[in-house]
């Protein structure tokens, strides 16, 4: 459990992305709206920050990219860093800083760390057989790698880790190892390298998560690490083969490079430090200071490098702090499938900003509402449309469109003063004044799919207050009333206002020009922030001028969602046709044997199901020579009346066979196109005869 009961600054990590290819939602739900929710929520309790990120650019990955595009690695990151650094800003991920780990400071930094420990003596030099690729003459890096886990079957196994069953691996353990360079069986060879004993730090990694964090991981988090240090743990290389990455710092380390597990976890270190020195701040507090929370936002697939690895990296050097929390996230499939770059099984976020222009937030909630928190879940695009047009359009935009709406047709936009408060009305306000711990108790417990349900509870208190009051109906008897419920509900929207901002930041904004409305240290004729909304009297004072109102949200059509679905489909068909194995060739024949072959142009006259027989058609077939009878195998692919006058290439001189008591004098030849329908090998040129001989 945390010692930090009130910590004097926050440092908040998100996992470095791969600049091996565009965001995607897996990506957002998982990691960056959470994170993003938490900065955004703390930096409105006025708390001292530094949210940092950047691209992981040292990757296997890239390396592999480039080789498949024939480009320089750099090629590939300059790339994909900017189309990535784009996306973040266009959903509104606020990063105090987003760097890359091809920045001089990031390279000084993981030397300098690497530098500091091979110093204490705290790595294993050795020499070990490493998996290489003769072809490619090159060593294979384990994502270069696939093969047969050992642990649990699956038969496309990283040689770093199995994505089935979550266990860390080595290369060498892999079951039947390929290289994915050249397709090879990989050679061993000797090589030296630098290692981190992890089997020195069980003791410090027992007492810190499975006694000091028991309580407050999540349990997938605080059960995969269980689970690792349970099973023992064993020294882990820290360098690698490669020529695309930080150069070994020290003596022997020609044509070697820090392994990036071990560099891009320090990304976060000197991204600190670039915002640090760019801010005229200093960096240490944020990493070195006891009072400082430090918690990494990641998915689940990194949970080892975060939990196991950097915190006994940062114990090693012994002047940083460690995470106070590490609260990842499953994985998010879309429409039933695991999210796949390499599959185009995604919904890219720059792709759907072109489709759902300025509608950042729809899917800002939608991933939040379902978020992969305690296991996978599924983003689905009617989901998505369900969401956006029955909670976001009728229920939080709903509401502030008829309070805004009302109160500049009742009174030109100036908030009315109040009366006398009914029940009803004391009890409203004193709902609104609790939302603010509410939601914060659940952000502060990485319960974000909680947090903005009760955000959107608060929109329904609002709806069911303006329903239930009718002022439409009361200002035809009552005036007077009508001003305290309008000063009650534009209270609530006001406040919806201020605790929407971490969830939804561009509604929020939207919303607070409505109501001519600002954030804290900015001019304009009110401000308010976070605990106002339970601190204030009233949010909005009698005579505060509001603005004309504009549709928060839009209702998504299901003909938009018929298009999305049309793209999986159509990607889904183009990764079937890649993945689609096409016999091998058989044995070689000679002209002769082929020239035994009679196939000859025909026309189908007559066709009927044989009975009792699911796939076979009764077909009567001129030929040219003779009309004969041939039994084809086709039923499931056509109806009789479909095929009757149908020109089809027929081989004549087949020996007769009885099928079912019907005997078949010839085949007609077909084949299967991309979607495994049966297709007719036909003439289709005009004036091709039946009986034509086919050369």
């Amino acid at each position: 459990m945390s010692d930090i009961k009130s910590p004097s600054r926050y440092t908040i990590t998100a996992a470095l992305p791969y600049t091996n290819g565009p965001i995607h939602i897996g990506h957002l739900a998982g990691v960056y709206v959470p994170a993003d929710i938490y900065a955004r929520y703390l930096r409105s309790i006025g708390k001292d920050i530094a949210f940092v990120c950047g691209s992981d650019e040292h990757g296997v990955a890239i390396s592999m990219k480039a080789k498949k595009e024939g480009v320089t690695p750099k090629d590939i990151i300059d790339k994909y860093h900017a189309i990535i650094k784009q996306s973040f800003m266009d959903f509104g991920i606020t990063f105090d800083n987003y760097s890359r780990t091809s920045a001089p400071v990031h390279h000084k930094t993981a030397s300098d760390f690497f530098t500091t420990l091979y110093k204490k003596g705290d790595f294993i030099e050795e020499t070990t057989a490493q998996l290489y690729d003769e072809e490619a003459q090159q060593f294979l890096a384990d994502r270069f790698v696939i093969g047969t886990c050992p642990k649990c079957g699956n038969e496309e196994a990283y040689g770093d880790q199995c994505e089935n069953c979550g266990s860390s691996l080595n290369a060498t353990d892999l079951i039947n190892p390929k290289s994915t360079i050249t397709g090879t069986v990989p050679t061993t060879k000797e090589t030296k390298h630098w290692f981190l004993p992890l089997d020195r730090y069980e003791d410090f990694l027992k007492d810190w998560i499975l006694k000091g964090h028991k309580d407050d991981w999540k349990p997938n988090v605080y059960g995969q690490c269980k689970s690792w240090i349970d099973g023992g743990l064993e020294p882990r290389a820290v360098t690698r083969d490669l020529d695309w990455g930080i150069p070994v710092p020290v003596e022997g380390g020609e044509g070697k490079v820090l392994y990036v597990w071990f560099d891009a976890p320090i990304g976060y270190i000197s991204s600190t430090k670039e915002w640090a020195a760019r801010e005229g701040k200093d960096w240490e507090p944020y990493w070195k200071d006891k009072d400082t929370k430090l918690v990494h936002f990641i998915g689940k697939d990194n949970i080892v490098f975060h939990c196991i690895i950097f915190p006994s990296m940062l114990k090693a050097e012994g002047s940083y702090i460690l995470p106070e929390n590490v609260p990842a996230n499953e994985f998010l499939n879309l429409e039933g499938n695991k999210l796949s770059t390499s599959k185009n099984w995604a919904v890219w976020l720059h792709e759907y900003l072109v489709d759902f222009p300025e509608m950042q937030d729809s899917l800002r909630y939608t991933l939040t509402a379902n978020a992969p928190e305690t296991k996978d879940n599924d983003f689905t695009w009617k989901d998505f449309q369900a969401r956006n047009n029955n909670e976001l359009v009728a229920i939080l935009g709903n509401f502030i469109n008829r309070v805004v709406v009302l109160t500049n047709k009742y009174y030109d936009g100036k908030i009315p003063a109040t009366g006398s408060l009914t029940n009803v009305d004391a009890e409203t306000l004193e709902q609104l004044s609790k939302y603010p711990e509410i939601i914060s108790t659940s952000i502060e417990r990485y319960r974000f799919r909680e947090a903005g349900q009760e955000l959107m509870n608060l929109a329904r208190l609002g709806n069911k207050y303006l329903a239930d009051e009718e002022p439409w109906k009361v200002i035809k008897v009552d005036e007077e009333r009508v001003k305290t419920i309008m000063n009650v509900a534009l209270q609530i929207a006001a406040g919806l206002a201020v605790l929407s901002e971490p969830f939804l930041p561009f509604t929020s904004n939207k919303l607070k020009n409505i109501l001519n409305l600002s954030s804290s240290g900015t001019e304009r004729s009110q401000s308010l922030n976070w605990n106002d909304v339970s601190d204030k009297e009233a949010l909005l004072k009698p005579e505060h001028q509001i603005n004309k109102g504009e549709l928060l949200f839009r209702k998504i059509e299901d003909a938009e969602v018929q298009t999305q679905l049309d793209k999986l489909e159509a990607t889904k068909k183009a990764n079937e046709n890649e993945n689609k194995q096409v016999m091998p060739q058989k044995d070689t024949i000679t002209f002769d044997d082929f020239s035994k072959l009679d196939m000859r142009v025909g026309t189908i006259i007559e066709a009927e199901k044989m009975a009792k027989a699911k796939k076979l058609l009764v077909l009567k077939v001129d030929t040219g020579l003779d009309v004969r009878t041939i039994v084809s195998g086709i039923a499931e692919s056509f109806k009789p009346e479909e095929i009757v006058g149908k020109k089809v290439t027929v081989l004549v001189n087949l020996a007769p066979r009885a099928l079912r008591g019907v005997e078949s004098e010839g085949m007609i030849l077909m084949t299967e196109n991309a979607d495994g329908k049966l297709v007719f090998v036909n003439p289709d040129e005009d004036g091709v005869g039946n009986g034509l001989t086919i050369n």
